[in-house]
């Protein structure tokens, strides 16, 4: 199993994502001889998953079912531990396309945080890029390589526990792109320029708050970017439902149908028939943050 590659069949030491409902995933570290409880009854790793197919319906001990789904980082969003703020699949997407990742780039992020966005990029740039990470606080940066290396992603992947706004990314001229999360993205502004390529490259900030953009665009301005551009992703999903309408009565067919007294007679039944139909949320999920894209131009 690896979060880049898929496998058919689980395995022990694999991390599968056990599906009960749209929302409700927990993800799992399968072991021979362990037990994971759920609310439809407990799952034994043993018998219940390793040498089962990914995708497969497994019956717990109360008789209900549950799928078991091969990781995605789509999926890791979803179920990881938080030990901080997330990034979320929306943004997460909007990042991807707009810095141009693809395989083989090389990548640099501040802070690493949960992982949550660092697995689709590490998704995105393999079997050939790299990522290098670094995160401010150091037992947060010890357990998500420790992650790194349980996802059989820590290939692709260089953490660092440093303080980026002092002592940069540790690299210099070999990012394709950089991507900032953290308090004061402007005073990494110079370090994330100096680890891109003389060949250009795209930079993204990702801010809660629109002071931290403007700081961020002046110092993006002041280093020599251009093309900035600030946006915010907001997410509405659409309800489908089936309703059911009774059809209207237009009155006979033709004239030659009209009876004298039919404007007394009582019109017949029509049974509903069943629309489906989608509704407005009443309410949108409210800001997440700003996305605030730069290009470094070619030097």
């Amino acid at each position: 199993m690896s979060f880049v590659e898929y496998s058919d069949f689980i395995q022990d030491g694999d991390v599968a994502t056990v599906y009960m409902g749209h929302e409700s995933m927990i993800a799992v570290k399968v072991q021979q001889g362990a037990q994971t409880q759920t609310r439809y009854g407990v799952l034994r790793h043993s018998t219940d998953l390793i040498g089962q197919r990914y995708g497969s319906k497994v019956t717990c001990s109360k008789g209900r079912w549950v799928y078991v789904l091969h990781p995605t980082p789509e999926l890791w969003t979803v179920t990881l531990p938080h030990r901080t703020q997330i990034l979320y699949t929306t943004d997460i997407a909007t990042i991807t396309m707009m810095l141009e990742l693809k395989p083989g780039s090389f990548v640099c992020e501040s802070g690493t945080g949960s992982g949550s966005l660092a697995h689709a990029i590490l998704r995105t740039i393999a079997p050939t890029g790299h990522l290098h990470t670094v995160e401010f606080h150091q037992q947060r940066a010890e357990k998500v390589a420790e992650e790194f290396k349980e996802h059989r992603v820590d290939h692709l992947v260089t953490v660092r526990n440093q303080d980026v706004c002092k002592d940069g990314f540790g690299v210099t001229g070999v990012a394709d792109a950089v991507f900032l999360d953290i308090p004061s993205p402007w005073e990494a502004v110079r370090h994330a320029k100096a680890a891109m390529k003389k060949q250009g490259g795209r930079v993204c900030s990702f801010s809660p708050c629109i002071e931290q953009v403007q700081k961020t665009c002046e110092a993006l301005s002041d280093q020599g970017f251009e093309e900035l551009s600030t946006i915010e992703v907001l997410l509405r999903v659409h309800d489908v439902r089936t309703v059911y309408l009774s059809l209207p009565d237009f009155g006979p067919d033709s004239p030659a149908q009209a009876q004298p007294d039919a404007a007394v007679k009582t019109p017949p039944s029509h049974a509903p028939i069943a629309l489906k139909t989608t509704t407005l949320p009443r309410d949108i999920p409210g800001h997440t943050g700003y996305l605030t894209f730069a290009t470094k131009p070619r030097t």
